[in-house]
């Protein structure tokens, strides 16, 4: 495959195009944030928004939160920069690891903020999984939708029109650049957040499977509803410069937040992805389709900020790329899949040019708190098949 000659990210990564150089440009747009940016004016900028809103209403700004690095720093500077009252919402995904819910409770009672809280019915989260796995070899939809468009639903119930997100799409993919600063709307949703498939999509491919009552958290608000409350939602990473390395830092010592050690992540990068028990299974699969995943991504961010020679990130992409993780048994379960199905259904989502080779697989290495996972609720395996089978018939 074609990589990056400065970043080493590979051809088959989202929205990637090379220059005459073979410079990719996502390095590009790194390079465009860190000399083209009056950073001083998008401050200022930032400094009347908050301003436009501040005392209004019930809550300065609603900040949708996971606990991980980014939405943490996030709710840290708007807290202290500014001294906001934000309203906290969160979307719990089902797979919330202890450490991270640690770092939550520590987090809300040092800043003082209130948090909403929102777990989705775990019986429509594992069709979800399923369906979107079989459709986009993504299993991830009801994450992705729901993370996105549930804070908007609070902001419109408690007629709060202030949201902010956390770094921009334009730090990783070119979705988006940074000549602007970017609004997290029904554009962006519809463009990449969703993986294409609508809450309604959702709805006819499980063909009644679901109430449509079940679907409304993974649904956009109506536009014009949003237009009514007069909202604004934005990237806090368009108007300050989005570190993830010298914010993680930041937020350990302010607030005690702790890193954790990841399914195939190298040690070093701790800060990364620690809220979900399936990001293993989330990389696998990337790595099945694309030939790369996490650590590749974690190694071009270093070496674009200088902090990672080329060669010494091929060594970590090498010994920690493509393992088979532990969570897979507990996803299959979920799932109701068995391996051999999952194998099948992941490579039929490869991007070319890579081809995948099952047997150079080797296996990965169980975390600390693997047996504090929540194993609870497998699907059905006659549930699985009757989906499965359904899934074929349209695309078989």
């Amino acid at each position: 495959m074609k990589r990056c000659t400065k970043c080493n990210l590979p051809e088959t990564h989202e929205t990637i195009i090379f220059d005459a150089q073979g410079v990719c440009n996502i390095c590009n747009q790194q390079d465009f944030k860190k000399d083209s940016i009056d950073w001083g004016q998008r401050k200022k900028d930032l400094d009347a928004l908050v301003e436009e809103y501040r005392g209004k209403y019930d809550y300065d700004c609603i900040v949708p939160f996971s606990g991980g690095k980014d939405s943490t720093w996030t709710l840290n500077y708007l807290v202290k920069e500014y001294g906001l009252k934000p309203l906290v919402v969160r979307f719990d995904h089902g797979f919330m690891r202890p450490n991270l819910e640690d770092n939550v409770k520590r987090t809300m009672r040092k800043l003082g903020v209130d948090i909403h809280t929102f777990t989705p019915n775990w019986k429509v989260v594992q069709k979800l999984m399923l369906q979107s796995f079989l459709e986009k070899g993504d299993f991830c939809w009801h994450c992705h939708t729901g993370i996105f468009s549930y804070p908007m639903w609070v902001a419109l119930e408690k007629k709060v029109p202030l949201i902010f997100w956390g770094e921009p799409s334009a730090e990783y993919t070119a979705y988006y650049d940074y000549s602007q600063p970017e609004e997290v709307d029904e554009k962006r949703f519809n463009r990449y957040v969703n993986l294409g498939i609508t809450s309604d999509d959702m709805f006819i491919r499980l063909e009644g499977a679901l109430d449509p009552r079940d679907l409304k958290p993974y649904k956009y608000p109506p536009i014009k509803d949003l237009r009514g409350l007069g909202y604004r939602s934005v990237c806090l990473g368009s108007y300050i410069q989005w570190d993830v390395k010298k914010q993680s830092e930041i937020i350990q010592r302010d607030l005690g937040w702790k890193g954790d050690q990841v399914e195939n992540v190298p040690p070093e990068y701790s800060y990364e992805k620690i809220e979900c028990y399936m990001q293993g299974v989330r990389d696998y699969i990337k790595y099945i389709k694309r030939g790369y995943s996490r650590p590749s991504h974690l190694v071009a961010l270093d070496i674009r900020h200088g902090r990672l020679k080329k060669e010494d990130g091929e060594k970590l992409i090498a010994e920690y790329e493509g393992r088979r993780p532990p969570s897979l048994d507990l996803f299959l379960e979920f799932v109701g899949l068995t391996e051999q199905e999952f194998m099948e259904i992941a490579m039929a989502h490869q991007v070319s040019p890579y081809a995948h080779d099952p047997q150079k697989t080797l296996p990965g290495q169980r975390m600390a708190d693997y047996e504090r996972w929540n194993k609870d609720g497998a699907m059905a395996r006659a549930d699985a098949e009757a989906q499965v089978i359904r899934w074929k018939s349209r695309h078989v």
